[in-house]
């Protein structure tokens, strides 16, 4: 889809595909099967997109083998051994289906009519293993997504086998013709919901999607926020989760990522182990992830309020620890803690950007030399270390790698307001933040239910993890069509002899 612009030139064959475009590329081929009358018979692809076995084994020998039985292009349904066969007058539609990985089929009795069929080499290049690499898991399944749509989707329709499970194709992207999958669950996902992933997709303009995520940021209502709107993961179980609670689910060819919404704060914090584990035990390490989050965002900013403006407030017990360690540090608070956050955060890229055994090693032996001479050289406290190296732990906790970016970065402007006002800066900078987060929606919902607007009945899987007994049910603010994941087994029916 080309769209015009003020000033912009328009492209020399007007956006239309052609056969003469085409041939321009060295990886195009055309042929003709038949040395006697090579003009009875065209073949054309890419042979970048093709593959090369398929020709050579089926199409070539079935074409050589019926030659007598050629008479008409429907006469090609019943001799090429393929399963995609297509038969259309429109030159551009057949250019299009050649991008996709189709062999176009002319004969010379008729011109006009164009025969495609499918020899796409789509596992081509492609990563074999599925296991998840940034959402690793200890317990419960350890299959991931790939960068093959119709691989994830198989990958989906294994794990929920049923007629009920819809999904929708589209098309996006005016060079890429990247394929794009829209999936929910009839009858439990709300169709508005439906309709507006599906209307803001047909409205989508671009020319090349690389990944999942440009979609995210692009369709989200909201994309001046720092906080990810829609539930981005690379795990098979939590996708199938999302969708069963009434979530509608996108896949795009290419990325091994699949999206949901709408998506809510708090839904950021759960971890598929959460339902692999006991819930005591699930609803502790919940709760411990959010008491994370919170020491991450505010444990330095609190440290410079307080080193700067509210001594009174140390205790005395603590107070000689406290000035012991900072006599000797040349620089006030903030400046300490901006210098050591940034060198946390820079040990952190290096460590994902190099290999995997060179990253570790540069983590853990980087960390300890640059503490160690940063304390020695007087350019830090080493109680400050000691937060932060804290802060930075609190903050792998979170299960999405997103919304872990957005905890890392909320601390440098808590950082900055605690050292120009102090715990009042700290405490206009969270009414701030709050306030941001009320206003924010995913998908028209409200971002921060269940908490605002508030929702009892739905804090029982949100902040905690409750019992499968009371859990049956499902969230309440996506609107499900159906309200019941399951019924409860009671106590009473248990046929167990005591």
């Amino acid at each position: 889809m080309f769209v015009d612009h003020p000033g912009e030139k328009r492209r020399p064959d007007g956006g239309r595909l052609t056969l003469d475009l085409a041939r321009k590329s060295s990886d195009f081929h055309e042929f003709s099967p038949y040395e006697e009358d090579a003009g009875f018979l065209r073949i054309a692809y890419y042979r970048s997109l093709v593959a090369a076995e398929k020709v050579t084994h089926f199409l070539l020998p079935a074409l050589q083998k019926h030659r007598p039985r050629l008479q008409h292009p429907d006469d090609l349904r019943g001799i090429l051994p393929f399963a995609e066969i297509t038969l259309t007058n429109a030159e551009k539609e057949a250019v299009a289906k050649i991008m996709e990985g189709f062999v176009l089929l002319r004969m010379g009795l008729a011109e006009g009519v164009y025969v495609l069929a499918n020899l796409d080499n789509s596992q081509m290049g492609q990563r074999q293993s599925n296991d998840t690499e940034n959402e690793f898991s200890v317990v419960g399944p350890k299959a991931g997504f790939v960068e093959n749509l119709d691989t994830n989707l198989h990958l989906l329709r294994a794990k929920l086998p049923t007629p009920e499970l819809i999904i929708e194709t589209l098309t996006i992207g005016s060079h890429s013709k990247t394929k794009v999958a829209v999936v929910y669950l009839e009858n439990v996902t709300n169709p508005e919901y439906v309709q507006t992933m599906k209307r803001r997709l047909q409205n989508f303009d671009f020319e090349v999607l690389y990944d999942t995520s440009q979609l995210e940021e692009i369709l989200a209502d909201n994309s001046n926020t720092l906080f990810p709107l829609f539930l981005s993961s690379e795990r098979i179980d939590r996708i199938t989760y999302a969708i069963t609670s009434g979530q509608v689910a996108v896949f795009s060819n290419g990325s091994p990522y699949a999206m949901a919404a709408p998506a809510n704060f708090l839904g950021f914090f759960v971890s598929p182990e959460d339902y692999y584990l006991p819930w005591v035990l699930g609803s502790f390490f919940r709760f411990i992830r959010l008491l994370s989050v919170m020491f991450s965002i505010f444990a330095t900013p609190i440290y410079v309020a307080v080193m700067t403006f509210h001594y009174e407030i140390i205790p005395e017990s603590m107070l000689g620890p406290l000035i012991e360690s900072r006599i000797h540090v040349p620089f006030p608070p903030v400046v300490e803690v901006i210098f050591l956050e940034i060198t946390i955060d820079l040990l952190r890229e290096a460590g994902a950007r190099l290999p995997s055994k060179i990253g570790q090693t540069l983590g853990i032996v980087g960390g300890i030399v640059i503490g160690e001479a940063s304390v020695q050289a007087a350019l830090t406290s080493n109680i400050l270390l000691i937060i932060v190296a804290l802060s930075a732990l609190a903050s792998f906790t979170t299960p999405i790698f997103k919304m872990a970016n957005t905890i890392r970065l909320l601390r440098f402007p808590f950082v900055l307001l605690a050292a120009f006002w102090g715990g009042l800066g700290i405490t206009a900078g969270f009414l701030v933040l709050m306030g941001h987060l009320i206003r924010l929606k995913s998908l028209g919902m409200p971002y921060f239910v269940p908490l605002f607007p508030f929702r009892k009945g739905n804090l029982d899987d949100s902040i905690i993890r409750a019992s499968y007994q009371y859990s049956f049910h499902r969230s309440l603010f996506l609107r499900p069509l159906s309200a019941f994941r399951y019924h409860p087994r009671s106590r009473k029916e248990d046929g167990d002899v005591e």
